[in-house]
Formats: C-alpha cells, structure tokens, sequence
C-alpha cells in the first residue's frame, strides 16, 4: 500500500504558480497582437513578403537574447529578479510599439519586446517547476502555459473589438499590453524566491522557510535532502558544462522538442491567420473572427492537457500530438489548394489547433522544465529555449515568402513532413516523466 503524500498547501502553491503565469500572459499578448494587427501594418508600412517575416520573427530573435540574460540572471541572481525584469521590458516595448512612426523603429520595438518574452518563457516555468510537488508538477507548469492561450485569446478579442476603430487601431491594440505589465510587476514583487535556487546559493534557512510554506516538515526534510545530493560534485553553471556528457543525452532531448515545437508549423496559423484565410476569400472581418475562433479552441484544448498531462502522462500527448497533425496539416493543405470554403478551412485549422494545444504547447515547456539537474537547469533550459526561438524565427520569416513562391498551401505539407519525423523522435528518445521528483529524474533521466 503506497504511504500517503506530505500535507501540501496548494492554495498558496497554485497562488504563487498563477503569479509567476502571468508572464506567460504577457507572452501570449506579444505573440498573438501581431495577427490582428498585420492588415493595418501592411497599409502603415507598405511592407514586401521579406519585411513581413522578419517583422513577425524579429519577436523571436530578442526572445533568443532575452532567454540568455534569463539564464544566467537565474542562475547567478535567482528567478524572481529576472521576472521583475521582464515586466518592466513588457511595459516599456508596448508604448514603443504604439508609438511607433517609422518601420525600423517600430522592428526594434517588437525585438525589445521579444526580450521580455524571451526571459518570462523560460524564468516562468522554471519558477514554476522548482515550487511544485511532484504530483502536481505537470498540471502547475501547464499553467503556464493556460496564461499564454488566455492572453492570446484576450488579445484576439480585443483586437477584434478594435477593428472598426480606423487605420491608427494598431495603435491601441499595442499600447494595451502596459495594464497586464504592471500587474504583473506587482505580483512578482510579491513572490518568494525558488527554493531550489535559494539552497543553491547557500541560503539555507531560508530555502526551507519557502519550503514550508509549500508543504509539511516531512516535505521540507526529503526536499532539502534530495536538493543537497543532487547538488554534491555539481558544475559551475556555464555553456560547456551544459554539454557534458553526464547530461548531454536530457539536453539533446531538450533542444530538439524545442525545436520540433516550432517547425511543426503551428504558428503560422496562429501569426498569419489573416493570410491563410485571405487565400481562399475571407473578408478582413471574417480573418479577425478566424483570430478568436483560434483563440478559444486553444484555451480549450489547453484545460484539457493541463487535465490529462499528470495523468495520461506526457509521453503519450506528444505521440498522439505529432502524429494527428501531420495528418491534419495533409489534409488541410489539400483544402487551401483546392479554394475549399473558408468555412471548410476553419475546421481543420481548429483542428490543428486543438490537436497542439493538448500535446506539443503545454508538454515541451513542461519537459524542458523537468530533465535539467539541478546545478544547471537555468542554463541547460536557456540552451533549449535559444534554439526554440531560433526555430520560430526560422518558421514565421519563412512563410511568407514559401508562400509567395509556393502558395499559400504549400508550406503545409513541408510542416506534415517534420511532424510525422517529430513523432518518430518522441517513440524513440522521449521517457515518461509524470509523478517523478526532479531530482529523481536527474537520476533516472540524465545520467543513466
């Protein structure tokens, strides 16, 4: 008969877990605007099918330096510092963008905002991951992920509402994302530091005080403990003590679900709805529509992974995930080449959404949250993080230029392809890791 679990406070686990989530709000405000706002830009800035992409992805290359700073500010400073940061990164880009005149500038801002998201999308679950008991570890680094699809849906509502405004609505539809910033710093100023990070550094006492905040003097003893020995002969936090061989099989994983979670194509559909759905005669009002339709499918299909992801387990989510949009990226590539009715195209689009948003969304930030040691995790997840947004960048400045060439369907197929490839890696490569400790999984992960 298995002894019972520690007696956990989760109203203040989930508290602090849905604090640190707000930056992924922010995160889901930066990604999705720029789907509502593209129509106005293109009249604003006269911009060609180059200038478009690397508009849309100069996003993910301030993420790549944003995740940088991030990682080595948490491993040195501690998570907490790192999310006031991105806060007020958020604040400042959203009034640059509103305010913007001249194209560079405007570029210069999304690439501002990009550092903020890039530091929340890492210091966010990490934070997340270092707080929860292994039981709920999943379903709380899914959080998460629940801010960035409610943040993308509300920035697609709001979008929406904002419309009818004029040429100058991007203004507003930018500018918007100051409010959730402030509330944001708020929170964190609010937030304990990761007791993980804090016994790290030393700071015994008052690692265990955060520690039993969170759960019973049971939990507090095994936790310091497992902490303590996962830490005995660690490395200096550095780029080559992340490919050691002792962790190079967890970081070899890591980087290329982060990987395959970009070139898996989703984000084109989330980015250039407008210009997926212009294709086959959608009006602009029918696009936006299209935006919040995607943004609602998401959330849903989100509260059913964050349902599922402790229990069915990760492993199977991500097989399932892969493999049903391969087929539905087949199908609706065939749609989109045929002129199918833009009623027709929306089905498999929520499709894909709904197959992405239970597997590959919520379950590679979990995992990249999860198979880093202890000593190295900051670093070891900025690694696999850099080379996710390397990816989007790679995805979302590429499509509009496969598609100027290729057609609009044409990229779709490509994306099958490396679906089908990503399923085949996650049969092969990827373990389960539900209801496993972090640092039982430093054992059984990384250096077996």
């Amino acid at each position: 008969m298995d002894k019972p679990n520690p007696t956990f406070n989760h109203r203040y686990i989930l508290g602090i877990s849905f604090i640190s989530a707000l930056g992924g709000y922010l995160f889901g405000f930066d990604f999705a605007v720029i789907s509502g706002a593209l129509p106005f830009l293109r009249e604003k800035f006269h911009f060609t099918a180059w200038w478009e992409g690397f508009l849309t992805g100069s996003l993910a290359l301030g993420c790549i330096v944003g995740t940088l700073i991030a990682g080595k500010l948490a491993d040195k400073y501690g998570r907490r510092p790192g999310l006031m940061l991105a806060a007020g990164i958020f604040a400042l880009s959203s009034f640059g963008m509103a305010f913007s005149d001249e194209l560079s500038f405007f570029v210069s801002m999304r690439f501002a905002a990009g550092i903020g998201v890039g530091m929340a999308s890492i210091l966010s679950p990490m934070y997340i991951a270092e707080v929860s008991p292994a039981h709920v570890r999943g379903r709380n680094v899914a959080i998460n992920q629940l801010t960035i699809v409610i943040g993308i849906l509300i920035t697609n509502l709001i979008n929406y509402t904002l419309a009818d405004n004029g040429p100058e609505a991007w203004r507003w539809m930018f500018g918007i994302g100051a409010v959730p910033s402030a509330l944001f710093l708020l929170g964190v100023v609010w937030l304990p530091e990761s007791p993980r990070w804090l016994l790290k550094a030393g700071k015994i006492e008052q690692g265990k005080a955060v520690l039993h905040s969170i759960g019973s003097a049971d939990f507090v003893a095994k936790t310091t403990a497992e902490i303590e020995k996962s830490l005995i002969g660690g490395t200096r936090p550095s780029f080559s003590a992340v490919f050691q061989k002792g962790v190079r099989p967890a970081v070899v994983v890591g980087i290329t679900l982060a990987v395959f979670q970009q070139l898996c194509g989703i984000n084109v559909v989330f980015n250039y709805t407008s210009t997926i759905f212009e294709s086959v005669g959608a009006s602009l009002d029918r696009q936006l529509f299209e935006t919040v339709s995607i943004g609602v499918v998401n959330l849903v299909f989100t509260l059913l992974a964050m349902w599922q992801v402790d229990r069915l387990g990760r492993r199977p989510l991500m097989l399932i995930g892969s493999l049903g949009l391969s087929v539905v990226y087949i199908v609706l590539a065939f749609l989109l080449q045929s002129q199918a009715s833009a009623e027709f195209v929306s089905i498999f689009v929520l499709l894909a959404i709904g197959m992405y948003a239970t597997s590959l969304a919520p379950v590679t930030w979990v995992l990249i949250s999860e198979i880093f040691p202890n000593s190295i995790r900051g670093m070891a997840s900025s690694v696999a993080i850099v080379s996710l947004w390397g990816a989007y960048f790679l995805l979302v400045f590429t499509f509009p230029i496969l598609a100027q060439k290729l057609g609009t369907y044409g990229p779709f197929y490509l994306y099958a392809i490396i679906c089908f490839l990503g399923f085949l890696f996650v049969l092969r490569k990827v373990r389960e890791t539900k209801g496993q400790t972090l640092e039982e999984l430093e054992d059984n992960f990384v250096r077996h």
